[in-house]
């Protein structure tokens, strides 16, 4: 018997001890997307991470993106994808498409996979209970984009709902505005508007780098921890740039609403969920107020 090998993974329970103590009962909002949903062992993984969240005692909420998923299914039904900055223009043939995808095919996936490892769990978008009351988003231009969607208000007393009950929130980016109108959100967005709402202990990204680094071409100079006052420092010099800007200011929106803490984990890495809230060193990047530890 490798008695070493048993003894290095009941290090690894007691090493989580504290974390569970400190995080039990609360709520952590999970971001699921990138490379961790289209590869199958990834998916697994992460599925196995927020059933074990569960089981010890906190409340995961998973909000979930798709977009490449709306692109494949928008070019076989021959409409071509139209992007500006990186935001896709959304008539309402594509909000319909996306709002199908989101809301039918992934969510439901999901819920599936979850109930697979004997957590109970609920699909529903934006519109159910009017969680995300949204409206109209222009870009920095000013451009109109058809029905892309700008979280104006959350209701959380569906979630809360779900959550009373013992249920994964599986929630879709997908708003409704006062006169009923469809809109296709950000999932990022959605992610830290709902962390904000619920008062979320954590705020987990999920993407397909390392985390925020110093030099987005060097794994090593991943920045570990840092305050939401660095991070509006970082932009302001140049040391965050490029594609990373609109992540960060994404996490500084989440802290900006009460959310103790942000990660940026590499979902391309098995169980970093795990290997992140419940290891001392993490693997990724944690955003933090000025007024938290870091």
């Amino acid at each position: 018997m490798d008695y070493d090998s048993y003894i290095r993974k009941a290090e690894v329970l007691i090493e989580a001890i504290p974390y569970i103590r400190k995080f039990r009962g609360c709520i952590v909002v999970v971001k699921y997307g990138g490379s961790a949903m289209l590869d199958e062992n990834l998916k697994r993984a992460v599925i196995t991470d927020i059933a074990m969240l569960k089981y010890i005692g906190l409340y995961p909420i998973i909000v979930h993106g798709g977009g490449k998923e709306i692109s494949s299914l928008l070019a076989r039904l021959g409409k071509q994808s139209v992007f500006i900055d990186g935001l896709r223009v959304t008539d309402k043939e594509t909000a319909d498409v996306a709002e199908m995808v989101l809301s039918g095919h992934i969510g439901k996936g999901l819920v599936e996979d979850l109930e697979a490892v004997g957590i109970h769990a609920c699909s529903i978008n934006g519109k159910d209970g009017h969680t995300l009351l949204s409206e109209k988003k222009v870009d920095e231009k000013g451009r109109d984009l058809g029905y892309v969607g700008a979280v104006k208000k959350v209701d959380p007393t569906l979630i809360d709902t779900l959550l009373d009950a013992d249920f994964v929130p599986v929630i879709s980016p997908v708003g409704v505005d006062e006169q009923g109108n469809t809109y296709n959100i950000n999932a990022d967005y959605a992610a830290s508007a709902i962390a904000g709402a619920l008062g979320a202990q954590k705020l987990v990204f999920m993407t397909d780098v390392e985390g925020i680094l110093r030099d987005k071409d060097d794994p090593s100079s991943l920045i570990r921890k840092l305050s939401a006052k660095d991070a509006r420092e970082y932009i302001k010099r140049g040391v965050i740039k490029g594609g990373m800007i609109p992540k960060t200011e994404c996490c500084l929106d989440a802290i900006a609403k009460g959310v103790k803490s942000v990660h940026v984990l590499d979902g391309r890495t098995p169980h970093s969920i795990l290997l992140e809230v419940f290891t001392s060193e993490g693997i990724g990047t944690m955003i933090n107020s000025e007024e938290e530890e870091v």
